[in-house]
């Protein structure tokens, strides 16, 4: 991490003073780097939700036909016949303003992973993007961009882009909105939760090598304002390959088939550190990853870029020790990576092991409870205010006459109600 104090490093990280007051009181001590790094993800607004949490919690989350909602990788309702539907939403506006097509191509990414992650098979994906005037250029290179970036990556792995829908105007000139859905579907009975369970149990990561794509883009890039200096953000956006998710998502979906895993979830904002929080969350446990046991893209990656990398294509999964061999097997035919990192125990930690220390049984370099990490931040209440004036100012004219002849071109030519097809062409 950076040089400086603790107490400037919690600032640098995102967390207010009273957070990192809050976290020396649940750890009973001050945080390491190690561990200051993992609080300062989860308490992000990216992973937490503290400022709009709340008021996420006043939309309806059951129904009868509901079989998975809010806490799992995507929400699933029954369709009849023994089928499912798994859908998942999500944004990925910050990382699509710094760099359009790989922001776009790894949220369409993230998505697709999501509903994998359930048991479902992706079968189609939208879009909902809004960006600045197009008389702008920094709006044309950002929409030329998204939309390249969420039309590369699905059609790279086989799920069409079947609707979507695009909006301009001048106040998303520098945050563009770039949201990207899933639908997958599956038999209901093979839908996996992502709690895990079995003390002794393995802890299994699959898929891509990891580097040190977005790190700090959780608690860095999904909070901040953009600006001029977005260029200097980039480091901080990840990079996709669909075609290693490609064979990531058959050789997940066979191993469900196989009913090799106990529990299965996606690698995202946050990287180990929130999958596996929020994996012993569920569960009620504890897990213990050894860092050194993480197969790397780049050498030299301290644990802290180990457990923060965001990373693509990657999931974590786990497996009775005695499954082991058969889940190498089906990875091994797929040409997926699959390395056990780590274990189920029972005491509700979350501890980081590096072995590469050289010391006995490896060096603890991270301990924090799971609790603390995943249900204690605080919740913030937000406090609206009317804008003195206008905040922006209203479009202009374009035009002055009334006749029906003059209007209805103009309206037919408007960047909003023209025709999209050079989008979808």
């Amino acid at each position: 991490m950076s040089a400086g104090t603790a107490e400037s490093r919690h600032r640098e990280l995102g967390l207010t003073d009273s957070e990192y007051e809050l976290i020396v009181e649940k750890l009973g001590r001050e945080p390491n780097g190690v561990e200051l790094a993992v609080f300062s993800l989860m308490w992000s607004e990216h992973c937490a939700y503290k400022h709009s949490k709340k008021l996420l919690g006043r939309l309806p989350t059951e129904g009868p036909h509901l079989l998975m909602g809010p806490g799992e990788n995507a929400g699933a309702v029954d369709v009849g016949d023994g089928m499912a539907i798994a859908f998942k939403v999500e944004s990925h506006n910050h990382p699509s303003a710094v760099e359009p097509f790989e922001g776009a191509a790894t949220g369409v990414g993230g998505i697709l992973r999501d509903v994998f992650a359930v048991g479902a098979r992706p079968i189609a994906i939208l879009d909902s993007l809004r960006f600045g005037e197009l008389s702008s250029p920094r709006s044309r290179y950002l929409l030329d961009g998204a939309v390249s970036g969420i039309g590369h990556y699905g059609n790279s792995i086989g799920v069409p882009t079947v609707g979507g829908e695009v909006y301009f105007e001048a106040p998303y000139e520098q945050n563009c909105l770039v949201n990207a859905m899933c639908l997958g579907i599956a038999p209901a009975q093979r839908l996996i939760r992502s709690a895990a369970a079995g003390e002794g149990n393995l802890l299994v990561l699959m898929g891509a090598l990891t580097g040190r794509d977005g790190i700090g883009g959780a608690s860095v890039l999904a909070s901040a304002e953009l600006g001029e200096d977005d260029a200097a953000k980039r480091p901080s956006v990840q990079i996709g390959d669909p075609f290693e998710e490609k064979r990531l998502l058959e050789c997940c979906l066979e191993l469900l088939e196989r009913d090799t895993m106990r529990s299965l979830q996606d690698l995202g904002a946050a990287g180990l550190s929130s999958s596996a929080a929020e994996m012993a969350s569920k569960g009620e446990v504890g897990l213990e990853i050894d860092v050194a046991k993480v197969p790397l893209r780049e050498e030299r990656l301290e644990p802290f870029e180990i457990m923060v990398s965001e990373s693509q294509e990657r999931m974590l999964c786990v497996i009775e020790p005695e499954r082991l061999e058969e889940l190498e097997q089906v990875c091994a035919r797929w040409e997926v990576r699959a390395t056990a990192i780590g274990r189920v125990t029972e005491d509700r930690r979350l501890r980081v092991l590096d072995t590469r220390s050289g010391t006995e049984g490896g060096e603890v370099v991270g301990d924090m409870p799971v609790e603390a990490l995943v249900d204690d931040c605080p919740l913030y209440d937000l406090q609206p205010a009317k804008p003195n004036g206008q905040i922006y100012p209203a479009p202009p004219r374009v035009l002055d006459s009334e006749d029906p002849q003059d209007v209805l071109p103009a309206l037919l030519s408007s960047s909003n109600l023209c025709s999209r097809r050079v989008l979808f062409e």
